[in-house]
Parts: C-alpha cells; sequence; structure tokens
C-alpha cells in the first residue's frame, strides 16, 4: 500500500491552526518539540532561529499552557521544559487525522464551521466533508 500521509496536510494543518488559535510557526515549534520529553531554552531557540521572527514566542507559548516548566534552575543546573498535556493531546489528534481519523464539522468541535467565518474557512470546509467522504469510502472497501 502507498503511504499517502500527507495527502491531506494542508487541511488538516488548517483546521488544528483554526481550533486551537496557534500560527504555523507555534505548531511547527511544538511539532520540533514532541519527541523532546524535556528542553532548555537553548534547545528551542535553535529551532526557532528557522521560523519566523517572535521575540515573544517561548513566553507565549508558557502563557497559554502550550509549555510548561518540568524543573526550576537551580545554581548551575538549567531550567528545564516539557510540552503540556493540553499539547500532547493536538498533536496526537493531529496524528490520527493524517492517518486518516476524520475531522469533525460541528460548529462546537471545528471553529471553521462556525456562521460568520473568513472565505477561505468555507473553502476548507467543503473539502473537509469531501475529504471525510473519501475517507468513509476507503474504510468500506
Amino acid at each position: 500500500m502507498k503511504s499517502d500521509y500527507l495527502k491531506y496536510w494542508r487541511v488538516i494543518r488548517q483546521f488544528i491552526k483554526s481550533k486551537y488559535g496557534l500560527t504555523q510557526a507555534d505548531l511547527d515549534m511544538l511539532l520540533f518539540l514532541y519527541t523532546e520529553d524535556y528542553f532548555s531554552k537553548d534547545k528551542f531557540q535553535e529551532f526557532n532561529e528557522l521560523l519566523s521572527w517572535d521575540v515573544t514566542r517561548f513566553d507565549r507559548l508558557r502563557r497559554d499552557k502550550w509549555i510548561e516548566v518540568f524543573r526550576r534552575n537551580m545554581g548551575k543546573r538549567k531550567a528545564l521544559y516539557t510540552l503540556s498535556y493540553k499539547t500532547k493531546r493536538m498533536i496526537d489528534s493531529l496524528y490520527k487525522k493524517l492517518n486518516g481519523e476524520e475531522i469533525p464539522t460541528s460548529p462546537s468541535k471545528n471553529p471553521m464551521f462556525k456562521r460568520n467565518v473568513k472565505y477561505s474557512d468555507k473553502v476548507y470546509r467543503n473539502f473537509i466533508k469531501d475529504m471525510n467522504a473519501s475517507i468513509r469510502q476507503q474504510r468500506h472497501k
């Protein structure tokens, strides 16, 4: 069987960004950190240099509870951070969608399906409906 995990990547990414209020750079950062059990601010900054410039990204992700302190700095030991439970659940959800789980179409679970949304969200939600139908059809083969 051919691997086509990324076929709907753009749609899934847009859904995740819309649902959780993340920027593309924020999502990229969280995906990079996902396999790091614990990381320092230096490790964060190492990848952050590749992303669009945002001097407040680390503090904002901490404030919004995407990143939490694992160990405070004490003496010569650096502080260590970890992704929060909320972040891990969000990324698990993203991977499930890449593996063929449908994207929700109810306005309560997907802000792209609310009434007053941007035109681009309307275009995405039409595609989401088609994508979900395709996923259901593949499951029944």
